[in-house]
């Protein structure tokens, strides 16, 4: 049992590490710097060159927003979405869904939900579902921890603490059904439900469902939607060629505790408890 079906390559975690050794030791022989390895190391380059380009990558949406605009071409191709835009603020890489139905979803676009950035969001006034979508291409990452990292740790509080009412979260990218991150959906060779959307091929997303109301004192225990409550995710359930048995529910329990706010967050998936916390206290409150 596990949040996420799938796991960190531990080979390539491996070779990372390894790599990352040599980098470390090696670094002062690459470059035209003219310095010996004692100055090399006191200067300061080595550290800022490895800054200057994590944060290039971290900063980086190009590659992301071409992702996420080949799967929503697609989906309107598929007649499963009635179009898209970009938000007014662009800026917050959000982007407005037009559903079949008239309704509209908003999704917000995070990366690989360990960080701080995943406390970062506000349900649009006029979004009839609101949706996080969480594109992480950092292979080096563990997408167990950060998974869990990101529902319960991080969005749970923030739901409740803020009064937030979030529909759902998307834990999918380019990189799911590769080497790097092999997908137990498609184990064994399945290509039949590998998708292709322009030079991408991908396996079924990883949905989870949150509950339609933020846990309160009347409502101290909430539940997950059904999937038909949902539109935005039931279009990337069916479009993506998704089972049922794969969709991954969220419920929150709360409780006051004396001056303790407590919130307790479970997985289930296939009806079958996949991961649930501990009851634990609310520290933004």
């Amino acid at each position: 049992m596990s949040v996420i079906p799938c796991e960190q390559n531990s080979d390539l975690r491996a070779q990372i590490e390894r790599f990352a050794e040599v980098l470390k030791t090696e670094a002062h022989r690459l470059g035209d710097h003219g310095l010996d390895e004692r100055d090399f190391y006191n200067s300061g380059l080595f550290r800022g060159a490895v800054e200057r380009v994590r944060g290039q990558f971290s900063a980086t949406m190009r590659a992301k927003r071409e992702f996420v605009q080949h799967v929503l071409n697609h989906m309107e191709d598929e007649g499963l979405i009635a179009g898209w835009d970009l938000t007014d603020d662009s800026s917050r890489n959000d982007y407005l869904v037009r559903l079949p139905s008239g309704r509209i979803a908003v999704i917000d676009l995070k990366g690989c939900l360990d960080g701080n950035n995943t406390n970062i969001f506000e349900r649009p006034a006029d979004a009839d579902e609101f949706v996080i979508w969480s594109i992480c291409t950092n292979l080096g990452a563990d997408p167990r921890r950060n998974a869990w990292s990101g529902i319960h740790t991080r969005l749970s509080a923030d739901i409740i603490s803020r009064n937030q009412r979030v529909d759902g979260l998307i834990v999918w990218d380019m990189v799911c059904g590769t080497i790097g991150r092999p997908c137990p959906k498609v184990a064994g060779g399945d290509g039949a439900r590998l998708t292709d959307i322009g030079p991408f091929r991908v396996p079924p997303a990883c949905i989870y469902l949150f509950p339609s109301l933020v846990p309160s004192s009347a409502a101290p225990i909430v539940l997950a939607q059904p999937i038909e409550g949902v539109e935005l995710l039931s279009a990337f359930h069916r479009c993506f060629k998704g089972h049922d048995a794969e969709l991954n529910h969220v419920d929150f329990e709360l409780l006051q505790n004396d001056s303790d706010l407590m919130r307790r967050t479970t997985i289930r998936r296939a009806g079958v408890v996949q991961k649930v916390s501990d009851m634990v206290p609310i520290r933004r409150v």
